[in-house]
């Protein structure tokens, strides 16, 4: 009898777990459509509630006010940054360290395509609150993350950097780039731009680990 009882206890338990990520994924979309359509001025936990199609009591049930709305989809959006990257990394259709490099950068550039006013509002706020470090700091780890644990030779592209060289790598690299999704800049989107950025990268990578190091090697 206790046995029979359990068991339909466990599969009420998934459905309401489903609807909750269901519910909270309705919810930062909603959010990211309407920083989309009207910035931070249009953005109220009212506004983002009645386009998620939720009360606001359900909304106040996830997150306490709009800024951790905000918070959550810089997270989400963040998230979809590293896994670009990672399956960029991941990738043996670059042999060369060059190659590596500017998959990377493409794959990170490409993230922030789309729907970039509301990636700019939600940079905006993440940066008044003065939590941009924090935003950062997972990048600086993926990164170090990456070089210790992709492989030798071109995939290796970070594993020789310092604590002190990824910091300022991945600071120099976001920072360019979360620079110009503020500013607008009409190059984004370009190619130029992307060569730009890999020539960054591979200017500090060749200086970093000597005058041997040889950006295009295999």
């Amino acid at each position: 009898m206790a046995r029979s009882s359990q068991v339909p206890e466990n599969k009420r338990r998934k459905p309401r777990q489903a609807r909750a990520e269901e519910t909270v994924a309705a919810i930062l979309e909603a959010a990211a459509q309407i920083l989309e359509g009207g910035g931070l001025a249009a953005f109220t936990t009212n506004a983002v509630a009645e386009r998620a199609g939720v009360s606001i009591g359900t909304l106040y049930q996830y997150f306490a006010d709009k800024n951790a709305v905000l918070h959550a989809l810089a997270e989400r959006e963040l998230r979809a940054v590293l896994q670009s990257v990672a399956e960029a990394l991941r990738s043996d259709s670059e042999p060369t360290v060059e190659g590596r490099v500017r998959a990377m950068i493409r794959a990170i550039i490409g993230a922030f395509r789309g729907r970039q006013r509301a990636r700019k509002a939600v940079l905006q706020a993440i940066l008044s609150q003065g939590d941009g470090g924090e935003m950062m700091s997972p990048v600086a780890a993926f990164i170090r993350h990456a070089g210790e644990n992709i492989g030798r030779g071109p995939k290796s592209v970070f594993a020789t950097l310092s604590p002190e060289q990824i910091f300022v790598v991945s600071r120099a690299l976001m920072g360019t780039i979360r620079a110009a999704v503020l500013e607008e800049q009409p190059f984004f989107k370009a190619r130029s731009f992307e060569d730009e950025m890999v020539r960054l990268v591979l200017a500090y990578l060749r200086a970093a680990s000597g005058s041997g190091y040889q950006p295009s090697g295999d």
